[in-house]
């Protein structure tokens, strides 16, 4: 074959197959030089510094995020994947559910087919590019017009909307929907700012998180400015994200500050500690774990601390970790940290533990596998709320010093993942991790459980709809948000938890019990023998090292519980009851037939105490006990309970459990007993 008709035939086999034609149309963006950044208050700390970049090099970005039609032709069966939360359903338009890899093996796809160079922007090439010689927050000026809006709010259930390209005006340099629409993934790991001068970067060789722009759908107008920062999880995928593509052969350079060593990652002693048995009655007075950092720390520290759980270390060390944020449903949410050490008498201030930008946190639970590793479990959401969320999953081996990336060992975005600090371990090794099963507070609690160590997941939920607790007797999800599970004896779980109450025999409201006796797939509701438990509080249920179950919970809700139902009757040394209000212990030695051991967590000293969280400020006394807080424990070898409340570190032992209250000096008898 001549080589006249090779040539011919190669135009023949282009043209039938649609190579050598740009998919994509493309706009030219001029080289230049701005300034990054702003000023970085509050939640928009890593906005800052304001520092120089230079483009040094034209390059071409595609006037729009790629759209579906055009994403499928490298991968077809993306269209099953259409239509999810109600939004981009069309050929035109923007792509949504890709992940990091996806979108560049999507570049990587089209460079082979067109043969040219096709990347995703930089950071810094996106915020130039969406600026396009503005200095506003947008291009188009102070506040993004009515025009542009797809449902700019916090939102649990997504507002349909189209996400159609080229339906509002284009930037000054021809770029459509930069600004909302869905936000775009960028080239760069996520990392702080620099602030020396830069000259096309890139970001840094490694990272946790990809860098996304722009904003979204059902997001508030703020986090679509031009210079706000996201990120996410690389291999995460949802309904708001998307991405569009840069032409260029510039040469990029690496770029950004270095992340700092937070405060709990700092000297962290490995040598394994001996722990000494403490069988003598024991009660320590609280004290604060959430301590306010130092002003020029660094950690993005909010008004709402809130949430905790806890777990203790092989070295003797606590670590503790809580959400802080402003709104519990905004983007700030961040995951704190603080250690307390055996030889310290306060906690560490709080320090920066997880966070990805810009995006919700809730749900956190960090347990002990008692083989020298932590794990540590965290809610992600796709956005703001907290009903969104996948699920991501950190393992330590070295005390809490440092930890692997992120797995999303739940990557789906939904229900029933919100997680519950009272991870348990069966006796053949399953795990399970509590999560509440909505964003509601009648939504019961639903189970993850995982088989195999942890890397893989199911729940055993079967999708029928939730039960009327107070009615039915039998279901498939637990009764009550906010749940503690335990194993008993006979391989059951046992459950209580917050909300939905079930009514005794005589109709008093009584917090509702579950039991399952096939791993979680259904269970059997009655009513406990407690009382309900309702906003601002949440219980600890689990089993001590000793054997006896221990349950600790709240006399009442202070501001919901009708005031003749108020408080509780127990039994002092001196033989007499009054009654108490607010946290209390009861102790089953029998796998919650009976609890004969019931006593209010305070002792007889008045203080005047801070319990943060929705809690606030409280008096103790031998009757009266912090009155709200949502609870978290661990039990460390020694034998002694760690007990969170929102804001205070409790401390004491079976044996102080075991040991009837102090009576106070000068508190009236209500009931004698001889």
């Amino acid at each position: 074959m001549t080589r006249h008709k090779i040539t011919i035939l190669a135009i023949a086999l282009t043209a039938i197959s649609g190579y050598g034609q740009n998919l994509i149309k493309m706009v030219e963006i001029p080289a230049g030089s701005f300034y990054m950044g702003g000023l970085g208050l509050g939640e928009n700390f890593d906005e800052a510094p304001v520092h120089h970049v230079t483009i040094s090099e034209p390059f071409r970005m595609s006037e729009t995020e790629i759209t579906n039609a055009q994403y499928e032709q490298f991968r077809p069966e993306h269209r099953r994947l259409r239509g999810r939360d109600g939004v981009s359903t069309g050929d035109n338009e923007a792509v949504t559910n890709v992940s990091y890899d996806d979108a560049v093996e999507f570049c990587h796809w089209l460079s082979r087919r067109e043969g040219r160079n096709y990347r995703l922007p930089t950071e810094a090439e996106w915020e130039y590019a969406c600026r396009a010689g503005s200095h506003t927050p947008f291009w188009v000026g102070d506040g993004l017009p009515g025009e542009f809006h797809k449902n700019q709010r916090v939102v649990r259930d997504y507002e349909p909307v189209s996400l159609e390209v080229k339906t509002t005006p284009a930037n000054p340099w021809g770029l459509y929907e930069i600004h909302g629409n869905v936000e775009e993934w960028c080239l760069d790991w996520y990392a702080p700012y620099d602030t020396a001068e830069a000259v096309n970067p890139r970001g840094p060789d490694k990272g946790q998180f990809r860098v996304t722009r722009g904003g979204s759908h059902n997001t508030p107008e703020r986090y679509l400015r031009s210079r706000n920062r996201m990120a996410m999880i690389p291999s995460d995928r949802h309904s708001l994200t998307g991405f569009r593509i840069v032409e260029s052969n510039a040469r990029l350079k690496p770029s950004g500050g270095r992340e700092t060593t937070p405060l709990y990652a700092t000297n962290v002693t490995q040598e394994r500690t001996r722990w000494t048995p403490v069988d003598a009655p024991l009660y320590i007075p609280p004290i604060p774990f959430v301590i306010p950092p130092k002003a020029d720390s660094g950690t993005p520290f909010y008004m709402h601390n809130h949430q905790p759980a806890i777990t203790w270390a092989d070295n003797g060390d606590l670590l503790a970790l809580w959400f802080s944020a402003n709104e519990e449903n905004g983007r700030e949410v961040t995951i704190l940290a603080s250690r307390l050490t055996p030889v310290a008498d306060a906690w560490q201030p709080a320090s920066l533990f997880y966070k990805v930008p810009d995006r919700n946190m809730t749900g956190t639970s960090i347990y002990n596998d008692g083989e020298g590793h932590l794990y540590h479990i965290n809610g992600v959401e796709a956005a703001g709320d907290w009903q969104n969320l996948a699920i991501a999953m950190r393992q330590s081996n070295d005390n809490g010093e440092t930890w692997s990336d992120a797995r999303l060992i739940l990557p789906e975005h939904a229900r029933r993942h919100q997680v519950i600090p009272s991870t348990i371990v069966l006796d053949d090794g399953t795990i399970i991790q509590p999560c509440d099963a909505g964003p509601g507070s009648h939504d019961g609690t639903a189970l993850q459980i995982s088989k195999d160590g942890g890397r893989s997941w199911y729940d055993p939920w079967d999708g029928t709809p939730l039960p009327d607790f107070a009615r039915d007797t039998t279901g498939t999800t637990i009764a009550g948000i906010h749940a503690g599970i335990v194993q008993l004896r006979d391989g059951r779980l046992l459950a209580l938890g917050r909300g939905n109450p079930i009514p005794d025999e005589n109709g008093r409201p009584r917090m509702p019990m579950s039991l399952s006796a096939d791993t979680g797939r259904t269970w059997v509701y009655a009513p406990s023998p407690f009382p309900p438990i309702d906003g601002g509080q949440r219980l600890v249920l689990r089993r001590l090292n000793e054997g006896p179950l221990l349950l600790i919970s709240f006399t009442d809700h202070p501001l919901r519980t009708p005031a003749d139902q108020r408080g509780m009757d127990f039994r002092f040394a001196d033989n007499v009851e009054r009654k108490c209000y607010g946290m209390f212990a009861a102790v089953s030695f029998d796998d919650g037939k009976t609890w004969p051991i019931m006593k209010p967590i305070s002792d007889p000293t008045p203080r005047y105490l801070y319990g943060g969280g929705w809690t606030g400020f409280f008096e103790s006394d031998a009757t009266h006990a912090e009155p709200r807080g949502y609870l978290a424990a661990t039990q460390t070898p020694d034998g002694i309970i760690h007990l969170l409340s929102s804001r205070l570190h409790y401390r004491f032992n079976l044996g102080w459990l075991m040991t009837p209250p102090v009576a106070p000096e000068s508190a009236a008898k209500t009931t004698t007993h001889e």
